[in-house]
């Protein structure tokens, strides 16, 4: 089973973050990337929760998103055609005195088949880099549709 540990700090509040993540009308792909629009497909959608179908490539999955607490978020991956029932995505928003927020996020990934155990392999190592990516992606995505600055990158 992969287990990846992402961070990144935003000038965000957990609210603007989680309206984003949580916002499944068309054009998704252009927060989340490996969120087609064409693989979309929202099941239900409750007050503080929804169940979503969504992937890209070849690669899909659905989850049950819990977004009842407002300083952390979970996915809990119900179905899949790679991606076994203990895969699914953590998140936990800290905010700060000084108005930014840290977001911290762990995505497990239990392969259910060959398939998903090379991508889960692949996902914790080498391709670490591409959520990496694909994560702070999301939140200059956010940032831009809330009219919030960019934190300088740390290099």
């Amino acid at each position: 089973m992969a287990t990846i540990h992402l961070h990144q700090t935003t000038s965000l509040t957990p609210a603007q973050y989680i309206a984003g993540l949580t916002d499944f009308g068309s054009g998704r792909s252009a927060v989340f990337g490996n969120s087609a629009d064409e693989y979309l497909k929202v099941h239900l959608l409750g007050r503080a929760d929804a169940d979503v179908t969504e992937g890209s490539g070849g690669v899909w999955e659905r989850l049950h998103y819990d977004w009842s607490n407002p300083n952390h978020v979970v996915l809990t991956t119900t179905d899949s055609n790679i991606w076994g029932g203990a895969s699914g995505h953590d998140y936990t928003f800290i905010r700060h005195s000084n108005g930014t927020t840290d977001i911290d996020v762990v995505v497990t990934r239990e392969g259910k088949n060959l398939k998903g155990h090379l991508l889960g392999l692949i996902l914790e190592t080498i391709g670490r880099s591409v959520l990496v990516k694909a994560f702070a992606n999301s939140i200059k995505a956010i940032e831009a549709r809330n009219g919030v600055l960019a934190l300088p990158s740390a290099a």
